[in-house]
Protein backbone atom coordinates (compact mmCIF):
# COMPACT_ATOMS: atom_id res chain seq x y z
CA UNK A 1 0.00 0.00 0.00
CA UNK A 2 0.67 3.89 -0.06
CA UNK A 3 2.74 5.52 2.70
CA UNK A 4 3.62 9.14 3.46
CA UNK A 5 7.04 10.24 4.54
CA UNK A 6 7.81 13.49 6.72
CA UNK A 7 11.79 13.56 7.61
CA UNK A 8 13.50 15.65 9.44
CA UNK A 9 17.06 16.56 11.53
CA UNK A 10 16.93 14.72 15.46
CA UNK A 11 14.54 16.08 17.45
CA UNK A 12 14.05 19.24 14.91
CA UNK A 13 11.04 20.19 12.51
CA UNK A 14 10.46 18.03 9.79
CA UNK A 15 12.29 19.19 6.04
CA UNK A 16 10.29 21.14 3.83
CA UNK A 17 8.14 18.88 1.23
CA UNK A 18 7.44 15.45 1.93
CA UNK A 19 7.50 12.31 -0.21
CA UNK A 20 5.47 8.62 -0.39
CA UNK A 21 6.23 5.17 -0.48
CA UNK A 22 4.50 2.33 -2.03
CA UNK A 23 4.76 -1.51 -0.81
CA UNK A 24 3.86 -3.98 -3.63
CA UNK A 25 4.15 -7.81 -3.79
CA UNK A 26 6.08 -8.39 -7.13
CA UNK A 27 3.46 -11.10 -9.12
CA UNK A 28 4.50 -14.62 -8.95
CA UNK A 29 7.40 -14.43 -6.33
CA UNK A 30 7.53 -13.82 -2.35
CA UNK A 31 9.16 -10.26 -2.95
CA UNK A 32 8.23 -6.81 -2.10
CA UNK A 33 8.80 -4.18 -3.57
CA UNK A 34 9.49 -0.50 -1.82
CA UNK A 35 9.69 2.44 -4.10
CA UNK A 36 9.77 5.67 -2.70
CA UNK A 37 10.08 9.44 -3.96
CA UNK A 38 11.13 12.53 -1.48
CA UNK A 39 10.37 15.87 -2.47
CA UNK A 40 13.52 16.69 -0.88
CA UNK A 41 16.10 18.08 -3.69
CA UNK A 42 19.01 16.37 -1.84
CA UNK A 43 17.28 13.02 -0.64
CA UNK A 44 17.25 10.60 -3.56
CA UNK A 45 13.66 8.56 -4.94
CA UNK A 46 15.10 4.79 -4.42
CA UNK A 47 13.85 1.33 -5.16
CA UNK A 48 13.78 -1.53 -2.74
CA UNK A 49 13.29 -5.30 -2.98
CA UNK A 50 12.91 -7.27 0.39
CA UNK A 51 13.34 -11.03 0.18
CA UNK A 52 13.97 -13.80 2.53
CA UNK A 53 16.97 -16.49 2.31
CA UNK A 54 14.62 -19.72 2.79
CA UNK A 55 16.98 -21.78 3.97
CA UNK A 56 18.07 -19.54 7.10
CA UNK A 57 15.09 -17.13 7.30
CA UNK A 58 17.01 -14.18 7.63
CA UNK A 59 15.63 -11.05 5.29
CA UNK A 60 17.22 -9.00 3.77
CA UNK A 61 16.88 -5.39 1.48
CA UNK A 62 18.58 -4.54 -1.68
CA UNK A 63 18.53 -1.07 -1.93
CA UNK A 64 19.20 1.12 -5.46
CA UNK A 65 18.55 5.28 -5.99
CA UNK A 66 18.75 7.43 -8.68
CA UNK A 67 22.47 8.48 -7.11
CA UNK A 68 23.48 4.87 -8.70
CA UNK A 69 23.97 3.67 -4.79
CA UNK A 70 23.25 -0.10 -4.06
CA UNK A 71 23.74 -1.37 -0.72
CA UNK A 72 22.74 -4.66 0.47
CA UNK A 73 20.69 -4.58 4.16
CA UNK A 74 19.93 -7.12 6.63
CA UNK A 75 16.30 -7.52 7.70
CA UNK A 76 13.70 -7.93 10.75
CA UNK A 77 10.18 -7.43 11.29
CA UNK A 78 9.26 -8.07 15.64
CA UNK A 79 6.79 -6.98 17.83
CA UNK A 80 6.61 -4.15 16.11
CA UNK A 81 9.67 -3.40 15.22
CA UNK A 82 11.51 -2.78 11.56
CA UNK A 83 15.46 -2.89 11.72
CA UNK A 84 17.61 -2.84 8.81
CA UNK A 85 21.58 -2.37 9.66
CA UNK A 86 24.74 -2.92 7.47
CA UNK A 87 28.25 -2.52 7.91
CA UNK A 88 30.93 -1.50 5.40
CA UNK A 89 32.38 1.36 3.11
CA UNK A 90 31.55 4.36 3.26
CA UNK A 91 29.69 4.10 7.23
CA UNK A 92 27.71 1.40 8.85
CA UNK A 93 24.02 2.04 8.57
CA UNK A 94 21.04 1.03 10.98
CA UNK A 95 17.34 1.73 10.58
CA UNK A 96 14.59 1.07 13.45
CA UNK A 97 10.90 1.97 13.32
CA UNK A 98 8.11 1.56 15.48
CA UNK A 99 5.28 0.18 14.34
CA UNK A 100 2.10 2.26 16.11
CA UNK A 101 -0.42 -0.30 17.22
CA UNK A 102 -3.26 0.57 14.96
CA UNK A 103 -0.91 -0.45 11.68
CA UNK A 104 -1.54 3.04 10.59
CA UNK A 105 2.62 4.46 11.24
CA UNK A 106 5.87 4.00 11.78
CA UNK A 107 8.15 6.09 13.45
CA UNK A 108 11.90 5.68 12.96
CA UNK A 109 15.42 6.98 12.11
CA UNK A 110 18.52 6.21 10.44
CA UNK A 111 21.41 5.98 12.20
CA UNK A 112 25.26 6.47 11.03
CA UNK A 113 28.22 4.99 12.83
CA UNK A 114 31.68 7.37 12.96
CA UNK A 115 34.23 7.07 14.73
CA UNK A 116 32.88 3.83 16.35
CA UNK A 117 29.75 5.58 17.56
CA UNK A 118 26.04 5.96 16.79
CA UNK A 119 24.55 8.97 15.35
CA UNK A 120 21.40 9.84 14.26
CA UNK A 121 21.45 10.72 10.57
CA UNK A 122 17.72 11.48 10.57
CA UNK A 123 14.11 10.92 11.67
CA UNK A 124 11.10 9.96 9.53
CA UNK A 125 7.53 8.69 9.97
CA UNK A 126 5.78 7.02 7.50
CA UNK A 127 1.76 7.31 7.73
CA UNK A 128 -0.36 4.97 5.61
CA UNK A 129 -2.37 6.48 2.65
CA UNK A 130 -6.22 5.32 3.27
Amino acid sequence: GGWTIKAGPPGGPPWPGGGRVTFEWLDGAPLLLQRSHIEVPQAPDSVAVIGCDGMSDTYYQLYTDERDVQRIYAMSMSDGLWKLWRDGPPFAQRFTGTLSEDGNAIAGRWEIQEDGSWKTDFELTYTRVK
